[in-house]
């Protein structure tokens, strides 16, 4: 599984793998299996769908390779059930209290953190390390000023890409400077060049040992999994402990989060090394090392880039996020826009967040194709290009954009004037308030939008977490353990069971079930409305080129950012939580479906449609059954950005565990704060391994 954050991502990775192709044998009567023109003579002479259970010797085996589990399962719980009654809460005796340890523990950092050794020689040099380096990037940028600093991201652009590219950085942090956003977005951009560069290589390293050792590689994965699937909320309060509230906790918390994405991708990318290159350079006699250097790292270059991009979206996602302990920039600014519900304000932060991520993740991409690329020759080179090629191109490029900033500064404005600042906020929050007076309440017969949230509450959210509250504890462990048969094999049905138990022992099993209640809501809500946008994206192209760009920039804003809006449309509780968190998620699952109906075999389908099967026996029966590796992708996706979602709802009302982080964070209480977290853990691993099942069926 893969965080996004941005802002996503961390987050996730949303690659797709291949669908697989079926044979047309198979597929096309299974198109034509029902009423329609062609189901007359192909329907007789269909093979078996393989949707039906089939029956003999592999039925017999798979049935009681679910059966002896379950069985095992029901013998072991059933006599726990009756030795620890209760109703539908777990048993108080089979649960653990942590809070005297951990607040233990909290006291002494706390105590400790100024005159302890560890502190006074290891985290204090950290701290005053991520300190210096973060203000030296944040003056150089200053020094630059806005002239050197577009003048340099448009210059490498263009050496990258072209003029296209260079046009849009150029606009880009224009842009930041119309919207009086100049200087935060500096220090923004200073704290993701400190924390991005810190993570790309505590990434490779790890991704490094691996990729070449399989010892090192099963015992990281459980470390990666778990630093994916926790929220990163609940990265900040261990930070904000050890570190304090400031810039060295934000980006120490930005590091770790976006370290495992290149860690997994430059493990992968090592793996994945064609065998043959590498059979080759040791025949020729290269040692370990050579090897490394001249034939494994070059091919996987791709999954190296990728990485990269991948750091540089969660980095900027949990930069943001970070604000809220003292990171500063422009997640401040959304920061303080939630806090008194300005949408106009937050949306003028938000703008240069998802205009900072498109430059970034655009030079990032186009570097990637140009490492990748073979070199144009110089005869066939513009002149510009010519004389902007090799080493000196470099220094040229970096002498033109020096000579902007001195003329910037010879000027009188090396920071953006602020009489060529534009203000969105006062027109955005008059347009808002239109929309809350008109669409809050009173609309005839649909409702406002207050009615919305309090039905989606009263009639789905209520009953759900009612009905999984009261449901007996031991139910729900065999619930989790047959859905982990069913999507997986017996270890996924143990991961799941302990996992879900592991919320019990913590002692948050009440707070646990109405996250997943709100989880589990949400994400239905996300599949049904992704997947009808998705197949009407997938048959018209039109379709998806307009939503291309609407999805970008849902998928390049911050979590934050979802927030505000929904505050001030829905008010404040668990349904507004749902929302933002349903918002935050559509985007992936779109784009995962889209790309995975596109995937389906051509030949299939074609041959499907000249048997006579309609359109809708074509999605149903032939493209949704052979793009079903990208639709448990999708599902997969936003069970992850939705809990991510639904925890930082705790800040707007959302309840259960999210309040509980928040309520650690905000108190510094290490023992609320750590055990929501782990619980958060837990049903993030709960969710994850049986929503994944391509991977161990």
């Amino acid at each position: 599984m893969t965080a996004t954050p941005a802002h996503t991502t961390a987050p996730a990775e949303t690659r797709i793998p291949g669908s697989r192709a079926a044979a047309p044998c198979a597929a096309v009567p299974a198109a034509t299996r029902a009423d329609g023109p062609a189901a007359s003579g192909a329907a007789s002479t269909a093979p078996t769908s393989p949707d039906r259970p089939r029956r003999g010797p592999r039925g017999l085996a798979a049935g009681r390779a679910f059966l002896l589990p379950m069985g095992v399962a029901a013998a072991l719980l059933i006599p726990l059930a009756l030795a620890f009654p209760g109703a539908g809460s777990w048993p108080a005796a089979l649960a653990v209290d942590l809070s005297g340890p951990l607040g233990r523990a909290g006291d002494w950092i706390i105590d400790h953190r100024d005159s302890h050794p560890l502190f006074l020689y290891l985290f204090g040099h950290v701290s005053n390390a991520v300190v210096v380096s973060v203000r030296a990037v944040y003056l150089l940028l200053l020094a630059a000023g806005w002239t050197g600093v577009t003048a340099l991201a448009a210059l490498v652009a263009w050496r990258l890409a072209g003029v296209r590219l260079a046009a849009t950085c150029a606009a880009a942090f224009a842009a930041c400077g119309l919207l009086g956003m100049w200087v935060p977005t500096m220090q923004t951009l200073a704290l993701m060049v400190v924390a991005v560069t810190a993570s790309v290589v505590l990434g490779a390293l790890l991704g490094l040992a691996a990729g070449l050792s399989p010892r090192a590689d099963r015992v990281l994965r459980p470390v990666l999994d778990t630093m994916q699937i926790l929220p990163a909320f609940a990265y900040l309060l261990p930070m904000v402990l050890v570190f304090g509230i400031g810039v060295p906790a934000a980006v120490l918390a930005t590091v770790v989060y976006a370290a495992p994405p290149m860690a997994r991708l430059t493990a992968l990318g090592l793996r994945e090394a064609d065998k043959g290159v590498m059979e080759a350079a040791a025949s020729l006699g290269a040692t370990g090392r050579q090897r490394l250097l001249t034939a494994r790292l070059p091919l996987a270059r791709r999954q190296l880039l990728l990485g990269v991009n991948q750091a540089i979206m969660t980095g900027l996602s949990m930069a943001v996020i970070a604000s809220v302990i003292g990171a500063g920039g422009l997640g401040d600014r959304v920061y303080q826009a939630l806090a008194t519900v300005d949408v106009g304000a937050a949306l003028a932060a938000g703008i240069p967040i998802v205009l900072l991520a498109v430059v970034l993740d655009r030079i990032a991409d186009a570097a990637g194709r140009r490492l990748g690329a073979d070199p144009v020759p110089l005869d066939e080179q513009h002149l510009l290009r010519r004389v902007f090629s090799g080493w000196y191109g470099r220094l040229l490029t970096l002498l033109a954009a020096v000579a902007a900033a001195v003329a910037g500064r010879m000027a009188g404005t090396p920071v953006w004037p602020e009489s060529w600042t534009v203000s969105v906020a006062d027109p955005v929050n008059s347009a808002v308030a239109w929309m809350t007076d008109h669409l809050y309440s009173g609309v005839p017969v649909v409702g406002g939008t207050a009615d919305w949230a309090a039905r989606f509450t009263g009639w789905i959210l209520d009953p759900l977490r009612s009905g999984l509250q009261a449901a007996p504890w031991w139910l729900l462990l065999l619930l989790a353990c047959a859905l982990g048969l069913r999507t997986g094999t017996w270890r996924t049905a143990v991961t799941a069971v302990l996992a879900l138990g592991a919320v019990g022992v913590l002692g948050v099993w009440e707070a646990s079930l109405d996250t997943l209640s709100q989880v589990l809501a949400a994400v239905a809500v996300t599949l049904v409305l992704g997947f009808g946008i998705a197949v009407g994206a997938a048959r018209s192209a039109r379709a998806e080129r307009m939503l291309r760009p609407v999805l970008d920039i849902c998928q390049t804003l911050p979590q934050f950012v979802y927030l505000i809006p929904v505050v001030a449309l829905f008010g404040v509780g668990r349904a507004p939580a749902a929302a933002a968190a349903i918002v935050y998620a559509l985007p992936a699952v779109v784009r995962i479906t889209v790309q995975g109906l596109r995937e389906v075999d051509p030949a299939v389908v074609e041959s499907a449609r000249s048997l006579g099967a309609t359109r809708a026996q074509l999605l149903r029966q032939v493209q949704l059954p052979l793009a079903r590796p990208a639709l448990l992708l999708a599902v997969n996706q936003a069970v992850v950005l939705v809990l991510a979602v639904v925890i930082i709802g705790g800040l707007v009302g959302g309840g259960a565990l999210g309040y509980d982080v928040v309520l650690g964070l905000a108190q510094g209480d290490l023992a609320t704060g750590l055990v929501a977290g782990a619980a958060i853990v837990c049903l993030g691993l709960l969710l994850d391994r049986v929503t994944q099942p391509a991977k161990e069926a």
